[in-house]
Formats: C-alpha cells, sequence, structure tokens
C-alpha cells in the first residue's frame, strides 16, 4: 500500500504547499527516466534523446487535455506557477499599462506587479475580496479603464480555498479586449477548467500540487486564440532549434523554453496527470472528495474544540484548504505541537499571501492551514481534530 511508505504514523496536511505522498506512477515514472532514459530531448538524433523528446511531448498532449485546448504547443514549461506568472506578466506589460488584480493574490502575482509599479511601469488597482475571500465581478469591471492591459486573477485562494468566479471575470475581460491571466496553483487538478469556456488568455499552473507531479514543474498555457508574439520571453538560450541563429526562435514552445527542461520531473508529471484524469470520478471526483473533508472537519472541528476559530466557510465551494486558528495560541506554536508530537504535518503563518491577510483580518500572525489531498481520510481528520482539542486545553 501507498499509505505504508510513508513514515509510520505520519499524516500530511500540508498539500496546498505540496500534495504527499506522490502516486506510484509518478515514482515510477521519474526512475524509469532516470535509470533508462536519461537524455536530453531536442539537442540529440539517438534513440534516447527521441524517447526524451517523446516524453515532453506527451506532457504537453496530457496538460492540454486538462485545460481544453487544442493546440499541445501552447503548453510552456516552466520550475513551477510563480515562473509562468513571472513570464506572462512581466512579457506582457509595457510602460504606461494599467493592471488589476485583487486582494486574494499570493506573492507570485504580487510581487512582479508591485515591481513594475515601483518601477513607474504600470498602475496597479487591486480589488478587494469580502472577508470569505470572494471577487465580486462587478468592481473588475468597474476598475477597467481605457489603460487596462491585463487581469490577474488566483483562481483559489491557498489561504482560504475558496473559488473565484472566474467565467465571470473571463467574460468581462473579454467584451473589454483585456487579457485576462489565471493563477491556478491551487485549482489545477482540484477544478475542471476550461481555458475557452472561461475566456482565459493565459494560464499558470503549478506540477506539484493538485497535479501531483514532482516539485520544480509547472507551466503557462496559453489560449489557442492568443497571439503568443503579444509576450516578451523572459529569458532567452539554447532551444535546439535553428542553431544556426542568433535570435530567439518567436514559434511555440521555444520562445518560452530556453535550456534543458527538467524531463525527470516532467516524466513524473506526465505519470501524475493522466493519474488523476483516470481516477474514477476524475478531476470532478478529486474536488468533490476535498470538499467532503473540508465540511467534515470544520464540522468537528466546531464541535470539539474549544477556543476554534475557522476562516474557511464550509458553504463555499473549496479546494479543500483550511484557514483556522485556536484563541490565544501561536500559530507557529501549535503547528510545532502538531509536527513534533502528533506527527501531523500543516503550515503555520502567511502562507506567502499577506493581502489575503489582512483582507480577512489576520495580519500579521497568519493562520494555520490543512490542505487536504486526495489520499486523505476522515479517520486522518479525527486524529487530527483530538489533537488540536488537547492542544486547545493545554494537555
Amino acid at each position: 500500500m501507498l499509505k505504508d511508505k510513508i513514515k509510520s504514523g505520519v499524516i500530511y496536511l500540508d498539500n496546498a504547499a505540496t500534495s504527499f505522498p506522490k502516486p506510484e506512477c509518478v515514482i515510477d515514472a521519474v526512475v524509469n527516466y532516470m535509470t533508462q532514459i536519461g537524455a536530453n530531448p531536442g539537442r540529440s538524433g539517438h534513440k534516447l534523446s527521441i524517447e526524451a523528446g517523446q516524453i515532453v511531448f506527451k506532457v504537453r498532449e496530457s496538460i492540454a487535455a486538462l485545460f481544453k485546448i487544442k493546440n499541445p504547443m501552447n503548453v510552456i514549461f516552466t520550475s513551477n506557477a510563480t515562473e509562468a506568472l513571472n513570464i506572462a506578466i512581466k512579457g506582457i506589460m509595457q510602460e504606461g499599462d494599467h493592471v488589476i488584480t485583487t486582494s486574494m493574490e499570493h506573492n507570485s502575482t504580487i510581487r512582479p506587479l508591485h515591481e513594475l509599479e515601483k518601477e513607474a511601469l504600470i498602475s496597479l488597482a487591486i480589488v478587494q475580496a469580502d472577508r470569505n475571500g470572494i471577487i465580486d465581478p462587478k468592481k473588475i469591471k468597474e476598475a477597467i479603464t481605457v489603460r487596462t492591459k491585463s487581469v490577474v486573477v488566483n483562481h483559489a485562494s491557498n489561504v482560504l480555498g475558496c473559488i473565484q468566479p472566474i467565467r465571470e471575470i473571463g467574460k468581462i475581460c473579454k467584451e473589454n479586449g483585456v487579457i485576462f491571466i489565471v493563477d491556478c496553483a491551487q485549482s489545477a487538478g482540484v477544478v475542471p477548467i476550461d481555458i475557452n469556456r472561461d475566456n482565459i488568455g493565459i494560464l499558470a499552473f503549478a506540477g506539484h500540487k493538485g497535479l501531483y507531479g514532482p516539485t520544480g514543474t509547472g507551466g503557462m498555457v496559453i489560449a489557442d486564440d492568443f497571439d503568443h508574439k503579444k509576450i516578451k520571453p523572459l529569458k532567452y538560450g539554447g532551444t535546439g532549434s535553428l542553431s544556426d541563429k542568433i535570435e530567439q526562435p518567436d514559434f511555440l514552445p521555444d520562445r518560452f523554453e530556453s535550456g534543458t527542461l527538467n524531463v525527470a520531473g516532467l516524466s513524473g508529471l506526465l505519470a501524475g496527470s493522466q493519474y488523476i484524469q483516470k481516477k474514477p470520478g476524475g478531476i470532478k471526483g478529486i474536488y468533490l472528495h476535498k470538499n467532503e473533508l473540508q465540511k467534515y472537519f470544520i464540522k468537528q472541528a466546531e464541535m470539539q474544540i474549544p477556543g476554534f476559530t475557522c476562516y474557511s466557510s464550509s458553504n463555499l465551494p473549496s479546494v479543500g484548504v483550511i484557514a483556522f486558528r485556536l484563541n490565544n495560541i501561536s500559530v507557529s506554536d501549535v503547528a510545532q505541537i502538531l509536527s513534533d508530537k502528533y506527527e501531523i504535518m500543516c503550515r503555520q503563518g502567511l502562507h506567502c499571501s499577506p493581502l489575503a491577510h489582512q483582507t480577512i483580518g489576520t495580519f500579521p500572525e497568519g493562520t494555520l492551514r490543512f490542505g487536504f489531498g486526495i489520499f486523505n481520510t476522515k479517520e486522518e481528520i479525527d486524529t487530527a481534530v483530538h489533537a488540536l482539542k488537547s492542544i486547545s486545553e493545554g494537555n
């Protein structure tokens, strides 16, 4: 059994950071590449290089199918969602542009936007979410000006787990000729996403979270009808193509993929992506499982734990991320006790999202965060609730 391979007694509830354990097929795929292939894709003509290239293409096809795009070459691989967002944001914005984002963004969005604003290259509008972390699409519409180039939105909050109405926001962007960039780090593999239906221009995803791939994997997905030449590359270098020229190729995916790809990681990402898409119930089943765990945890915690305060709503759709506190006890202390005494792994603090914590009133200390995965069970939640009860009661 997969769970038997985890250190005995460990309950892992930090899946919003990185999913664990990985399906065995993911581990096997990485090992197979490292031991049987090992070559550089697209650089040589021998059979191992060709086999490595075939793996990379299969991952593009799998990710394209996941997000419902026709051309797999529109899938650009990066080291994570942060790099993908930096390519999109820094590659599109020009001097004088106006950008709209929200108060629920991760620093992977806010920091590059803030840097551009500091350099006086762009002006930035931050639309405020409500206390549940939800953005009203009307506020996005009201913030659009004649200079608005792009709207950048976090699909699912890594603090609260709440899901934004991206289809409605995307429609507003399309009607106003604004580029819609969506951070799907938490939602990819958990919520069904259709780039065309949701009117997304550029999507950023993480491979190591809901897609159950290795760390160091992620990507940028460009809509089929989006002109990729509007995006300036973040880095330049060898691509294995047009090697007789010193100019960067302008076709996909080479325009944005300089240097050797993480083929070992992408081998695992292919296995993870295929695993969740073939899992009984598919992505929708994963979503329902995480929502069930979320509701169960909140209900049990509210009934049993003295001083339990939950900031995530059990009445809203969620990607299975819960933010909470135990009154008068430092979140760092609680997380340390959970880890050292109970072998329960979670996260504490601001989760790289200071604006989100300002929005819900938990800044500067932050919250405890449980992030549920596909392998978590109600029995594990019962154990966690018992541990939190003991901590809250001073035992």
